[in-house]
């Protein structure tokens, strides 16, 4: 099975999603918010530094509930922020 290769506006999404992971975490461990999250350091990290920038859902909700963050939180800070006009 082959990869579709991410477009340059998922890549910026998996980086703002790493940003807004590292910035939950704070002064927690990696190993720490990742065993709370059911997944291994080496994921968390992959995520945070943008080289998994589509993780799972599951891994994502996992995180989001050991950082304290809502899925609605994650959606808005990780959403483009320059929105492209839909063409009629």
């Amino acid at each position: 099975m082959v990869r579709t290769p991410l477009t340059p506006e998922e890549r910026a999404r998996g980086e703002r999603l790493g940003a807004l992971l590292r910035t939950a975490r704070g002064d927690r461990s990696m190993t720490a918010v990742a065993a709370a999250a059911g997944i291994s350091a080496e994921t968390l990290r992959k995520i945070e530094t943008g080289r998994a920038p589509t993780p799972a859902f599951f891994t994502i909700t996992a995180l989001a509930g050991a950082l304290g963050l809502s899925a609605d939180r994650l959606a808005a800070e990780c959403a483009d922020p320059e929105p492209h006009a839909l063409s009629a």
